[in-house]
């Protein structure tokens, strides 16, 4: 829906073929009923579970097959040989399915395909392309992602298929005081513009802002402003984050997705700009909370660390909230789930280090 709603183009890679009871067809056919969208086979599995092999690449028409010894390599290695002559007839009926629906998009592909002659890869892909970024297909590939299989496939429809920032709608952002909408191009030489989409905090470093860049140039040392709050922040140590591996960096450009140590008042969904553009991004909606449970400190030491610990991560996450109950003295902590709830309580014990103890929070009889 959100993906519908923003017209992010999308492709779909089925994983965990090795596993029992992998059926490519079952899913391919969910992803069509349940998320009525338009999924488009454009490889076939060579075997399913423990039989799984590889899988047919259905525009080069060609087998990609892993040999069976090459647990030590992780699946880096493939061997690229003809389709399976088993599967030749329904590859061959895939292949047909694939023409036909790109058809619709391509006259050329359309007279070709009636008149029984071989369309051309860079014109099936030229067009697959067009109707990918246009919304209209959703491409299938698969594999088995642990192992490394069909990876490598992934990476090529996704430099192939999807586009660059430069053929999508650039983000529209509204300027602070006259609300006028100003487009903001995917350029680092344009005027700076980011989204703060995250904020985290880490043991180690302290308060990580997560900001994504969408034109210009953010440099560590300079002050950079916060359009939503009207207020300058200086930028200290930038990171650009590997997992949980961090190197840092002086420069971030359009396109770039940094983390900002030091940043004192931010929120999820403030814009990063300069003074002078005071443009201010889409910001994000929240839902409500939706459900809540009392927490209390086992011991008095705990109780200053534990509103410390609740202030961070509301500024963290913020569909979670902290308030206090007046009748009873309770402090009641909401959010989206029970899961929610479950993993904010390990992460106050576990990464925080403070005993707490929660519990349904009581009706305040009168």
């Amino acid at each position: 829906r959100q993906a519908n709603r923003y017209n992010v183009p999308r492709l779909a890679f089925i994983n965990k073929m090795d596993r029992v009871g992998a059926d490519f067809n079952r899913v391919v056919t969910q992803i069509k009923e349940r998320l009525s969208s338009r999924p488009l086979p454009i490889a076939l599995p060579i075997g399913a579970e423990g039989a799984f092999r590889g899988h047919i690449d259905l525009i080069k028409m060609e087998a990609h097959v892993w040999p069976v010894d090459s647990k030590e390599e992780l699946g880096s290695k493939f061997v690229v040989t003809e389709i399976p002559a088993d599967m030749a007839v329904e590859a061959k009926a895939a292949q047909n399915f694939l023409l036909e629906t790109l058809s619709a998009y391509n006259d050329q592909i359309l007279e070709m395909f009636l008149e029984d002659q071989p369309v051309p890869t860079e014109i099936v892909v030229s067009t697959l392309r067009e109707a990918t970024v246009k919304g209209k297909v959703v491409p299938v590939i698969c594999g088995s992602a642990f192992k490394n299989k069909g990876v490598q496939a992934l990476l090529d429809c996704i430099v192939a298929y999807l586009p660059s920032p430069l053929e999508v709608v650039p983000p529209v952002g509204f300027h602070q005081k006259t609300g006028e909408p100003m487009e903001m191009l995917p350029d680092p030489e344009g005027p700076l513009s980011g989204l703060v989409f995250k904020i985290m905090t880490d043991p180690h470093v302290g308060k990580l802002t997560y900001i994504r860049l969408y034109s210009g140039i953010l440099k560590s040392g300079e002050q950079a402003y916060n359009s939503t709050r009207g207020i300058r922040e200086r930028i200290g140590r930038m990171l650009q984050m590997h997992a949980n591996q961090r190197e840092e960096i002086q420069i971030g450009q359009a396109g770039d997705i940094v983390a900002v140590v030091g940043m004192k008042k931010v929120a999820t969904g403030d814009t990063i700009t300069t003074e002078n553009v005071g443009v201010i991004l889409e910001k994000i909606k929240f839902p409500e909370t939706v459900i809540g449970v009392a927490i209390e400190p086992k011991t008095q030491a705990d109780t200053a660390r534990l509103s410390l610990v609740l202030n961070n991560l509301m500024e963290e996450d913020p569909t979670f909230k902290v308030r206090s109950d007046q009748e009873t003295g309770e402090t009641i902590i909401s959010g989206m789930g029970e899961l929610h709830l479950e993993i904010i309580v390990d992460r106050i014990i576990r990464e925080f280090g403070v005993h707490a103890s929660v519990g349904k929070p009581q009706v305040a009889y009168k």
